[in-house]
């Protein structure tokens, strides 16, 4: 089985994508809304859906310290100003921004620190617009377009640094279909990355999607963290992980020199990670209620395996 041809269409994610993207707008009260008429095609719907949480975001801060100026402009800008920061890729438009990072704010949304889009916001300079163009475009020759049209909408620029640093990515769940990144320069390392958190947000939206209420109480060792976690820090990485094999099983042809040598070398790593899951795998799937969700993540999971 091809699991990312088939994993990532999930009608419940696109409902709730719809759904909740009307819902921000109402609340926000925005001056431009929505037209009425049939459904968005999903990577529309998706592409609101993310936007909106920034609105929402960015609006409520606003509102807090009583800034009218900026509260407005989230009103009158429900899609957070997409037509000026946005850009093309090969899986629609992408938004690519490169924050001062002593600037970025941390609070009780998130463990880590975040980026809301807003008034001040620009566009990063081209070659990193390049740089993500050509990650984006990785990504889907690959066979993840879905994903990423869906819940890589923006991708925010960390640090720079070398092939063989430690590499922080992560994503907040206040803020789906936003992915932040550090980066080498190198497309096919960075849609590697793309992809990792990428399937962080699908996950996410599916289980908020299908209302799956997962227990803290059951506990599984993680080979990556390792530590006991549970069943929702497990089944994150049990997802997101194979997908980056997957992925860098499929690009390594593409590849010489240092970037294969660091692929090969990560993908031999993920290899021994994994198999140590196959049991608590299986355990921790019989806590998800969805059978439509269940068997996506088995079925990723189990093709990861066969590498």
């Amino acid at each position: 089985m091809d699991a990312p041809a088939t994993a990532f269409t999930f009608a419940p994610i696109q409902t709730l994508h719809h759904d909740r993207a009307r819902q921000i707008r109402t609340v926000i009260q925005s001056t431009a809304p929505h037209p009425a008429g049939a459904p968005e095609p999903p990577a529309t719907a998706a592409a609101d859906y993310c936007l909106a949480h920034h609105v929402l975001e960015g609006a409520e801060a606003a509102a807090r310290v009583r800034d009218t100026a900026t509260f407005n402009w989230y009103a009158a800008h429900p899609d957070a100003d997409v037509a000026t920061l946005s850009g093309p890729t090969a899986v629609g438009p992408r938004i690519v921004v490169v924050p001062d990072l002593d600037r970025l704010p941390r609070s009780a949304i998130s463990e880590t620190p975040y980026y809301v889009l807003g008034p001040d916001s620009t566009s990063a300079p081209a070659d990193l617009r390049e740089l993500a163009a050509a990650a984006y475009a990785t990504g889907a020759q690959a066979g993840f377009a879905e994903l990423l049209a869906a819940h890589a909408v923006v991708l925010v620029l960390l640090r720079h640094k070398q092939l063989g640093d430690t590499l922080d990515s992560w994503t907040i769940t206040r803020l789906p279909g936003t992915v932040f990144c550090d980066h080498v320069n190198e497309p096919i390392v960075l849609g590697r990355d793309l992809i990792h958190e990428a399937s962080h947000n699908w996950l996410n939206d599916a289980l908020a999607a299908t209302a799956s209420k997962l227990s803290d109480e059951a506990r599984f060792l993680s080979p990556w963290k390792k530590t006991m976690r549970p069943a929702f820090g497990f089944l994150h990485a049990c997802w997101a992980f194979p997908l980056t094999m997957l992925y860098t099983a499929r690009v390594l042809p593409q590849t010489s020199g240092a970037v294969h040598r660091f692929l090969t070398a990560y993908l031999d790593q993920q290899r021994e990670l994994l198999a140590t899951t196959t049991d608590d795998h299986t355990r921790a799937l019989d806590l998800i209620p969805d059978t439509g969700l269940r068997q996506r993540l088995y079925a990723v999971h189990h093709e990861a395996l066969s590498l």
